[in-house]
């Protein structure tokens, strides 16, 4: 179960991208834990330094400042890598809609540029994050593979079109790819800071400094927040997976469901806080509910995610009381 277990061939090594941030960090942690070299490659436009400061001693460790929108320093970044897990992108459903051009020019053209790269430099495995957005308005509860709807936003877009690239790389030019749809993940190292911050690690901070949060909408919308330690399980189990399962896309979850108002008060309780939340308008783009049928993700890829909601929660309060 997890994935402390997991082998690779000796002398394995691996090519995180958007390494500085939330997810990315994450995964440079738990490679070097498993004892194998790791590449991370950011150009730090929303990842933090601070997020990888204690891995650059490691001699397993080689840290990239670039951008994906460049192909040059996508194909340095791969020279020598077996397998790629390639995070970087600027996430955000509201902001992709007020900047298209930009999340086209990073989410879609970057995604394309490291899936050549890939190919040229003879990679084994290419697993890339997408994203629960591209279910959009399909009303169906849980979300399941091949039953998407219309398309909310830019952000969702470009994860779309990700997948589609994923398909052909893998149709066209026989490089494994597996794209990872994420649902709402958390935990430690999520930017709690600025208008676009993740609602956990936000909700955290405010209820920590006696702040009132805000809940966008009437907090009856639902998501299926995913812990941290499932989405590092899910991305280096795809690095096994067979060639079958490739040019496909997964959902990675724990697979349950709860409401913005219960996770808040789950929150408060937790935390010995007795704050009202203010409620605001609903946030353009979001998408009402959110629940995920992992069942081909666990069959393809052998994914057991092993961390729920309550066992997630408890941790990431934890840390953000020690880091904060």
């Amino acid at each position: 179960m997890g994935y402390e277990n997991i082998t690779f061939p000796v002398g394995s090594k691996f090519l995180v991208t958007g390494s500085a941030g939330f997810i990315g960090s994450n995964l440079v942690e738990a490679i070097l834990k498993l004892g194998y070299k790791v590449k991370g490659l950011d150009n730090l436009s929303t990842g933090k330094r601070e997020n990888v400061e204690e891995f650059i001693d490691n001699p397993n460790y080689e840290f990239i400042e670039g951008d994906i929108r460049d192909l040059d320093t996508c194909m340095k970044a791969c020279e020598g890598v077996d397998y790629v897990l390639n995070q970087a992108a600027w996430g955000s459903v509201p902001r992709s809609i007020e900047m298209p051009l930009f999340y086209e020019e990073v989410n879609i053209k970057g995604t394309l540029n490291m899936m050549e790269a890939a190919r040229q430099s003879g990679v084994k495995k290419f697993v890339y994050a997408s994203s629960s957005s591209v279910y959009g308005d399909e009303p169906n509860l849980p979300k399941q593979e091949g039953r998407e709807g219309n398309l909310l936003s830019p952000y969702a877009l470009t994860k779309r079109v990700d997948e589609e690239y994923g398909k052909l790389y893998t149709k066209l030019y026989g490089l494994d790819t597996y794209g990872l749809r994420y649902f709402n993940v958390f935990g430690r190292r999520q930017n709690p800071e600025g208008a676009y911050a993740a609602v956990i690690p936000k909700f955290i901070k405010q209820l920590l400094n006696d702040e009132q949060p805000t809940i966008n909408g009437d907090g009856k919308q639902s998501r299926d927040f995913t812990y941290i330690e499932n989405v590092i399980e899910a991305n280096l189990k795809a690095c096994l997976a067979s060639h079958e399962a490739s040019g496909q896309a997964y959902n990675i979850a724990y697979g349950g469901r709860k409401y913005l108002i219960d996770m808040y008060d789950i929150l408060c309780n937790a935390l010995g806080k007795d704050i009202e939340p203010i409620f605001g308008p609903n946030r353009k783009g979001d998408i009402k509910h959110s629940n995920a049928d992992i069942s081909k993700a666990k069959e393809m890829l052998k994914y057991e995610p092993t961390w729920s909601f309550e066992r997630g929660i408890a941790a990431a309060i934890e840390w953000y009381k020690e880091n904060l």
